[in-house]
């Protein structure tokens, strides 16, 4: 009854199916619209009631949020609790949290119906789709996660600023807000960003180890049950848990190898500590805090209990390359699923030159022109990442904002890039990104790589369900074994990993190398 009264109100017919231009239509069409509102909402700050005094945002970082929200990013170049009040962070900022995310689960469950569905360019309707994302899915999770926060001691409230206690000679101000809720859904839809500069490390957001698990947790949940949810549209579970073993195999290896790189004991001062502790909680440590970094880069996520410009060389270079691989293992909502099935796509067609036939996937001939689809999504977020960080140390004023110089200054800006093109929204935190060019670089970048993938993993949809099944024969791929799953990891791992090898050369695996 409740989606009944929103398709009324949005004057959508949730029973009308669309082709994939009129469905990217719809996408691109609600993001613009959000983009605007999340702008006008934050440039007009002073003027709302809740705002805690806080003035309206500059024109760059309203912009550059705007975008980030939108696009599912949650890249923040502002202090939390010193620049957003009540109304912003909440009918702006948390609304985002969950249509964003539910765009990506609707973008990823029109490929899915492209493998699923024959003999027809309808990918189903996109205002369903994002409605059903958001009511049935999102919504109840993240109630039920809020509460599990708040009994954990995570805060929900709408107070204003109030000081605590001394603190070197002055009060600490501090300010309270509706935060438990937007802990929930910032990791259930794989959003990241937060209420607090310190973001997931900040005690008023994740008070406790219990707390650091569960939201670990909340992150990976769905971008790892869709995969089960992909097996049962194409008919065949098995296809699906192939999709989730090879989204495992990556994320536990990257796991092994944070562990490693953290715990490795170069000098006294790591012996004494245990291992690598600047820049972490004391509260989680160096294993959980590994675990979380790897978990939230390999997602959309962003979210961070751990300073990641305070790992070890290697260490930020793998939180680097977690999501240069395209965070596909396994992914944020939604666009963890189709980013590996565009892999998907493109290991089988390496699979069926290899073999001298023609390739097919779930039943579908892969051809010319459904390569050409796959091979312009796995370049474009590429070219974003090298070309703005090529343009950032060109130029004499970016580099003005590198805390650090040598490697890891350069690895300051290719994170940068790396987390707005691939919609992350983490940070190398000794950047100072809130200046006109990265605010407004940055914000391109997110919005060019979270929309233009989305146009060819659409077109690419829409082609495979024009196509009429192929019969399984002796010789197609057997693409729910184990031998296509290693395949799949392979085929990752040499085409993104190589693609960024000579940038990583530069950064972390010098910095990692010299230490």
């Amino acid at each position: 009854r409740v989606e009944k009264w929103i398709y009324k109100g949005i004057g959508a017919n949730p029973n009308t199916e669309m082709r994939w231009p009129a469905y990217l239509r719809g996408v691109l069409a609600f993001s613009a619209v959000s983009v605007l509102f999340l702008y006008l909402l934050q440039r007009l700050q002073g003027h709302l009631p809740g705002s805690l005094g806080f003035a309206a945002i500059d024109p760059d970082q309203a912009f550059n949020t705007a975008a980030s929200f939108v696009t599912n990013t949650n890249w923040q170049s502002y202090y939390g609790e010193q620049a957003m009040g009540h109304v912003v962070q909440t009918a702006g900022l948390a609304v985002q949290n969950f249509v964003s995310a539910a765009v990506g689960i609707a973008v990823a469950v029109a490929l899915v119906r492209g493998f699923a569905r024959s003999r027809t360019g309808d990918l189903g309707n996109f205002w369903a789709d994002l409605v059903r994302g958001t009511i049935r899915i999102l919504l109840p999770l993240s109630v039920v996660a809020a509460i599990v926060l708040v009994a954990c001691g995570a805060i929900q409230n709408f107070s204003g600023i109030h000081s605590v206690g001394q603190f070197m000679g002055g009060s600490q101000q501090w300010n309270g807000g509706a935060v438990a809720s937007q802990e929930a859904i910032k990791e259930v839809g794989t959003n990241g960003g937060g209420y607090f500069n310190a973001n997931s490390a900040h005690p008023f957001e994740n008070p406790t180890p219990f707390t650091n698990l569960f939201e670990i947790f909340l992150l990976l949940v769905i971008p790892f049950a869709l995969t089960r949810t992909f097996g049962r549209m194409v008919g065949s579970l098995k296809q699906g848990y192939a999709i989730l073993a090879t989204m495992a195999t990556i994320w536990v290896g990257f796991i092994a190898l944070m562990m490693w790189t953290e715990f490795a004991h170069h000098g006294p001062a790591f012996q004494i500590a245990g291992g690598a502790m600047e820049g972490k909680e004391t509260r989680f440590g160096i294993g959980a805090s590994a675990i979380f970094s790897i978990s939230t880069t390999l997602t959309s996520t962003g979210a961070v209990d751990s300073f990641h410009s305070s790992n070890t060389g290697l260490g930020g270079g793998l939180n680097l390359l977690g999501m240069q691989l395209g965070e596909i293992a396994p992914g944020g909502t939604g666009s963890g699923l189709y980013g590996m099935l565009i892999m998907a796509v493109i290991a089988v067609f390496i699979a069926g030159l290899m073999v001298g036939r023609t390739p097919e996937y779930l039943g579908k001939k892969i051809g010319t022109r459904e390569m050409k689809f796959a091979a312009c999504y796995i370049l474009i977020t590429p070219a974003l990442v090298l070309v703005f960080t090529a343009a950032a140390m060109a130029l004499p004023t970016p580099g003005h904002s590198m805390t650090n110089s040598g490697a890891h200054g350069f690895s300051e800006i290719l994170y940068a890039y790396t987390s707005g093109a691939n919609n992350n929204g983490s940070a190398f935190a000794g950047l100072n990104a809130d200046t006109q060019w990265f605010n407004s670089t940055i914000g391109l970048a997110m919005l060019l790589g979270r929309f233009l993938p989305m146009v060819f993993v659409l077109a690419l949809a829409g082609s495979l369900a024009e196509q009429k099944p192929v019969p399984v024969t002796a010789g197609t791929l057997r693409t729910e074994k184990p031998l296509f799953t290693g395949l799949l990891v392979g085929a990752i791992l040499i085409i993104t990993g190589l693609t960024y090898f000579p940038a990583l050369a530069l950064g972390p695996l010098a910095e990692g190398l010299a230490s």
